[in-house]
């Protein structure tokens, strides 16, 4: 049966503040919880929620995400009313240009969007880390008979600057309310119910805010201009109170932390209970062999996948397929993408290292007497880090350097281009 509701992910922009980690891919298909991606969870929670017409707006260096997706296999999302659309900018015989904004790349695949002639359009960012069951949503949607419903969490007002916040009714209690007021990243904010960026948009309503933004506005995005004139406009807005886990991974920092609440003995977390699905095929994950751990090897709170070849101790850290600790490294608080290899008697600390990276023998990165309170030192793929380099932390090494150029020492809060 083809769904009532098209879902619509951004999922094309780069992010400068992850620094490295997006060097060569859109922030959505940065590797998360040693096996996926971080579009793998907004993909997850549409195949658990029976929504599967899905379309994926992708700008920034696109061939990472279409590898990625494949042909939707990975989510179910293959058949005649299911699938997995990756729209990027295009040139046609009417204006037409890369997108300049979250809502230029709705208004620019209007067609698209009205081929499909849906009841709802749902839009979702594909940088988060959250379980959610989209149909409440779109069913407290429709019970208000709303023009849009957006989905909030309640946040501390000290840190509500950081988002979109609206101030929201107890028209329904703890389900929701009307939207009151909006503000986009208020430098004092008034009301902390942060916007998710999960819109469940009346098209009607969609198609008349998207043509008036893109005739009079000078900037595009539906947090700084379509969600405040709507709300001026006293349309029927509504907010959805979420009270789930929700992980921002839009800094290093935050990375590093969604990535640590996936361990401990009762973490925030949980990836089998959410069903989280990936692309086996990518990187030929399916393929690899058992995890094996040496005699002298040890892993401590830890993620380690099949692939990954344990002779050193591993400790409060997640590693992704092939990476192989050698005897007598150590690692800690640590995030190992793909195909690592750490050298013998290497120290590792609260390092997050991207692919097909080798660290040298004897190796000192990060801050060990700081543990997990030190910065996080970022280290770009393909890069060889010599032996005995002593890296401080809060540095950063940019992708595919030689070992040449790579100093001997890097004193805290270094880069290295």
């Amino acid at each position: 049966m083809k769904s009532k509701t098209l879902a619509m992910i951004l999922a094309g922009g780069r992010v400068d503040e992850l620094n490295v980690l997006t060097a060569y891919r859109p922030k959505s298909t940065v590797p998360f919880g040693g096996l996926y991606r971080v579009v793998d969870f907004p993909l997850s929670n549409l195949m658990h929620s029976g929504l599967e017409q899905v379309a994926i707006l992708s700008q920034y260096r696109s061939y990472s995400l279409i590898n990625h997706i494949g042909i939707g296999a990975g989510w179910d999302m293959i058949g005649r009313h299911r699938g997995i659309s990756i729209l990027p900018p295009f040139q046609g015989s009417s204006t037409s240009s890369w997108y300049k904004g979250s809502a230029d790349a709705l208004y620019q695949n209007l067609d698209f969007i009205k081929y499909h002639d849906p009841e709802e359009v749902l839009i979702l960012s594909g940088d988060h880390i959250y379980q959610m069951d989209y149909r409440e949503v779109i069913e407290y949607h429709r019970q208000k008979e709303a023009d849009m419903t957006m989905a909030c969490l309640s946040v501390p007002l000290s840190g509500a600057h950081r988002f979109g916040v609206a101030d929201i009714d107890d028209e329904d209690g703890g389900v929701g309310g009307r939207i009151l007021r909006y503000e986009e990243k208020p430098e004092k904010p008034e009301f902390g119910w942060a916007s998710l960026t999960v819109y469940c948009f009346k098209p009607r309503a969609l198609y008349r805010q998207l043509e008036i933004n893109a005739k009079e506005d000078d900037s595009f995005e539906f947090g700084r201009d379509i969600i405040p004139r709507m709300v001026n406009e006293q349309l029927r807005m509504y907010g959805f109170k979420f009270s789930g886990y929700w992980g921002y991974t839009r800094t290093i920092d935050e990375y590093w932390q969604t990535s640590m609440d996936l361990l401990g003995p009762d973490p925030k977390i949980r990836l089998n209970e959410w069903g989280i699905r990936t692309n086996l095929e990518h990187r030929g994950i399916r393929d690899c062999q058992p995890l094996k751990v040496s005699k002298n090897g040890s892993v401590l709170n830890s993620l380690v996948y099949n692939g990954c070849k344990i002779e050193g101790e591993v400790t409060n850290s997640i590693l992704f397929p092939g990476v192989h600790i050698k005897k007598g490294a150590m690692v800690k608080n640590s995030v190992l993408f793909f195909d690592n290899v750490v050298g013998e008697n290497a120290r590792l600390n609260k390092v997050i290292s991207d692919v097909n990276t080798t660290i040298g023998d004897g190796a000192r990165i990060g801050d060990e007497k700081k543990e997990r309170s030190g910065r996080v030192t970022v280290l770009g793929w393909n890069n060889h880090v010599p032996e005995n380099t002593v890296i401080g932390d809060g540095c950063t090494l940019y992708p595919e350097l030689k070992p040449k150029n790579v100093p001997s020492v890097v004193k805290s809060g270094g880069i290295v281009r």
